[in-house]
C-alpha cells in the first residue's frame, strides 16, 4: 500500500486540500481599466464570453479540493456579491464546505475599510480561527489562470516551509514590474523586492528571474502571529509583499513554487488583465485554434453563474446581407441578423443588426450595435447601444474626442460615453 504521508501521493493532497481555507482578495477596483471599473470591482469584471474575472481562482479552488472560501470584498461590490450569490451557490454546508462573502466593516475594535492585502486577511482573523485550517492560501482575485492549488500546498509541506510564494518566471526587464525573489538552489527565498530596477536571476539562468503571482500558503499559526504583529508595527502599510514577506525572510523558512506545466517544464498560462491592452489581448487569444488558455477543457472546468439563453442565432443569407461569424466566440442569446462578425468575441444577448461589421473586438452582454455600424479593435461595454451608421476604431483622432483610446490602440465605449443612461446600474 502507497504511503498516504507522502506529500506527493494523492490521498495526502486531498487531506491537505480539505485542512486549507483559501481567502480571495477581491476588493481592488482596477483603475488601469478606466471606465469598466466605475460601477464593479476589476474581479467582477466580464471575461471570456461568460464568465466574469473571480471564477477563475475560484474554479482553481474547487477543481483543487479548496471548499472553504472567504471573498474579501470593498470597493463597488454589488455586482461581485450578486454574482457569487447567482452562481456560486452550490458548495454544501453539510460537509463544511462555503463560500462566504466577507466585506470591510466596522469592529469594535476599530477596522473599516482595508488598509493593505495583510490587513485584508487580518479582519478575518476570527473566522480562521473558528475554522482552524491546517493552511491558508491567499489568493488575488483579479487573475487569469488555471492551477492546481494542491501541488503547491504538498510542496509547502514537502520543503517545511512556513511561507510559500506561488512564482512566475519571467524575464529580467519583465520583472521590473513585479514582486522579485532572490532565492538559492533549493528555492528557499533569501530577499523579496518590490519592482526592482536590477532583478535578481534564478541561480543558473542569469536572463529569468522569480516573480511574485500574489499567491502565498501559510501555516495558519504563523500566519496569524504575523498579521497580529503588522498590526503592532508603526508605518508598516498592511501589505504582505511590502511588509509582512520582507520581514519573516531571516528567521523563517519562506519556500518560492514555480508555476510551470507539469508535462513540459514551461512557464503555464498567466494572465494580469488589468490594463485596456491586456484585457482585449486576453480575450482575442481565446479565439485561436489552440489557445493556451483552453476554456474547453473538461478536466478542469471553469465554472459561473449560467444564465438560461437560448442558442445564437445567424440569420439572412443574401449576398450582402448575412448573418456570419468567421474565427469568433459567439455567446447564448445573441443574434447576428444579416451582420458580419470577425475574429471577435461576443458575450451573452448581443444583437449585432443588419449590414454591420465587427472585427478584433470584445463585445459584453446586452449591447445593441445599429445597422450600418462598422467596429474594429474595440471593447464595448455592457448594455450600450451604438448608433445606426456609427464607426468605431478607424479615426484616432475622432475616437479620442468620443471615447477612451489605449495606448496600444483598443478603443472603450461605455454607454455613458454615447449619452445614454446606464440600464443597469452596478452590473
Amino acid at each position: 500500500m502507497a504511503d498516504s504521508n507522502n506529500p506527493h501521493h494523492e490521498r495526502f493532497v486531498s487531506q491537505l486540500t480539505r485542512s486549507t481555507v483559501a481567502m480571495i482578495l477581491a476588493g481592488g477596483r482596477g483603475t488601469r481599466l478606466h471606465q469598466m471599473t466605475d460601477w464593479r470591482a476589476k474581479p467582477a469584471v466580464p471575461f471570456g464570453g461568460k464568465f466574469r474575472i473571480i471564477d477563475f481562482p475560484l474554479s482553481n479552488c474547487i477543481n483543487s479540493g479548496v471548499r472553504k472560501i472567504g471573498i474579501l470584498t470593498q470597493y463597488k461590490a454589488d455586482p461581485l456579491i450578486k454574482h457569487i450569490q447567482q452562481g456560486w451557490g452550490f458548495l454544501r454546508g453539510e460537509f463544511g464546505e462555503f463560500v462566504n462573502l466577507m466585506p470591510a466593516q466596522q469592529t469594535a475594535q476599530g477596522g473599516g475599510w482595508y488598509q493593505g492585502t495583510a490587513d485584508a486577511i487580518y479582519q478575518s482573523i476570527d473566522m480562521l480561527r473558528r475554522e482552524n485550517p491546517e493552511h491558508v492560501l491567499i489568493l488575488a482575485g483579479d487573475h487569469i489562470y488555471k492551477m492546481d492549488y494542491g501541488a503547491m500546498l504538498a510542496d509547502h509541506v514537502d520543503k517545511g516551509a512556513d511561507l510559500t510564494i506561488g512564482c512566475l518566471e519571467v524575464s529580467l526587464d519583465e520583472a521590473k514590474e513585479f514582486g522579485v525573489m532572490h532565492v538559492n538552489e533549493d528555492r528557499q527565498v533569501h530577499a523579496f523586492v518590490e519592482k526592482p530596477e536590477n532583478p535578481p536571476s534564478i541561480p543558473g539562468r542569469s536572463d529569468v528571474a522569480l516573480a511574485s503571482m500574489g499567491i502565498y500558503v501559510f501555516n495558519t499559526t504563523f500566519l496569524i502571529e504575523q498579521l497580529i504583529k503588522d498590526s503592532e508595527t508603526d508605518g508598516s502599510t498592511r501589505d504582505f509583499g511590502h511588509d509582512i514577506i520582507p520581514s519573516v525572510i531571516d528567521d523563517h523558512t519562506v519556500n518560492a513554487y514555480p508555476f510551470l506545466n507539469l508535462q513540459s517544464g514551461e512557464q503555464s498560462y498567466w494572465r494580469d488583465v488589468g490594463t485596456l491592452d491586456a484585457y482585449w489581448s486576453a480575450n482575442m487569444e481565446l479565439i485561436g485554434v489552440n489557445p493556451d488558455l483552453n476554456l474547453y477543457d473538461s478536466t478542469w472546468p471553469i465554472w459561473t453563474y449560467q444564465a438560461q439563453n437560448p442558442p445564437a442565432k445567424f440569420i439572412f443569407d443574401d449576398d450582402d446581407r448575412r448573418g456570419q461569424a468567421i474565427d469568433s466566440m459567439v455567446s447564448g442569446g445573441c443574434i447576428i441578423s444579416g451582420a458580419t462578425v470577425r475574429h471577435s468575441l461576443i458575450f451573452s444577448d448581443v444583437r449585432v443588426n443588419s449590414y454591420s461589421t465587427v472585427n478584433d473586438s470584445v463585445i459584453l452582454p446586452e449591447v445593441i450595435i445599429g445597422r450600418n455600424c462598422r467596429i474594429t479593435k474595440a471593447i464595448i461595454e455592457k448594455g450600450s447601444h451604438i448608433p445606426e451608421g456609427t464607426v468605431i476604431g478607424e479615426n484616432k483622432a475622432d475616437d479620442e474626442k468620443r471615447f477612451q483610446l489605449s495606448p496600444g490602440g483598443v478603443v472603450l465605449v461605455t454607454p455613458e460615453m454615447l449619452g445614454q443612461q446606464r440600464h443597469h446600474v452596478g452590473k
